[in-house]
């Protein structure tokens, strides 16, 4: 079962062939299509934004006592931990439990990410980046409304590229105060939401092709709450982010030597 959560909750709940009736979803589906700042030192986007905040470092950014521009400036240069770490990790964990019996590995919730990294709609551009970077991580769910003892609602998805797209940045020449007012902006002005969700007993070959169809990095993962509500209707039932299911969560369970009937 797939979802769509957008800032006021969940607007969607039905199979996967109805994602695309959602207008909602086309519409962000078809904004995103322009690239966003890369990594590549040669980039002028990124050699701009490297000058930009070193200035805005130079001449206080102030707000967030703990950032400091630089530290963007070396998560732009710093990719996050690769998937050969991530991949060295996984095959330590199989091979330390080679004995056990091997399951058919068919649903979500046989190679999500368990307890995933989020992120508050209202946390600043400049701490999320910040907060990915520590991670090593490139995306994480957005929740909205948390409170104390309350961990909030899904809101969107940021990415790395999503925090910097290239539409957002100033020109290289702009006042600090250009850019310190992108990296103060909060998360929930740059998210990608609408965003699909997941549900944990979901086939594993559906969720492939939802990421193939919508260049999403990964998916959240949710356990429905209401179970009476109908396929393809509105509700207030906001769901529990159980996981996150990336495309190389899917790509490590086939590596490492999984039962040949994953796709069976």
């Amino acid at each position: 079962m797939f979802s769509i959560y957008g800032e006021s909750g969940r607007i969607f709940r039905g199979a996967m062939e109805d994602l695309w009736r959602v207008d909602a979803l086309r519409g962000v589906m078809r904004a995103r299509r322009l690239p966003g700042l890369t990594s590549d030192p040669r980039d002028p986007a990124a050699v701009a934004y490297r000058r930009a905040t070193a200035r805005v470092a130079r001449e206080g950014a102030a707000a967030e006592p703990q950032a400091d521009a630089d530290e963007v400036v070396a998560a732009i240069e710093a990719p996050p931990r690769s998937l050969a770490a991530g991949a060295a990790l996984s095959a330590y964990a199989q091979a330390s439990g080679q004995g056990r019996e091997r399951q058919p590995l068919r649903r979500v919730a046989d190679v999500m990410t368990r307890q995933p990294m989020t992120v508050n709609a209202d946390t600043s551009v400049f701490e999320a980046w910040r907060l990915l970077g520590e991670r090593g991580v490139g995306q994480a769910p957005v929740l909205a409304g948390a409170a104390s003892g309350a961990p909030g609602r899904l809101a969107g998805l940021i990415s790395r590229a999503e925090l910097l797209d290239l539409r957002r940045l100033p020109r290289p020449d702009a006042p600090a105060d250009a850019w310190r007012e992108l990296l103060m902006r909060p998360v929930a002005a740059v998210m990608f939401s609408p965003v699909p969700a997941v549900s944990p007993d979901a086939d594993l070959r559906r969720v492939a092709r939802v990421l193939l169809d919508t260049h999403l990095p990964g998916l959240p993962v949710l356990e429905t709450v209401d179970s009476s509500m109908e396929p393809g209707a509105q509700g207030q039932d906001d769901g529990v982010l159980v996981g996150f299911i990336s495309r190389s969560d899917i790509l490590q369970a086939v590596v490492h030597d999984p039962p040949l009937d994953l796709w069976g």
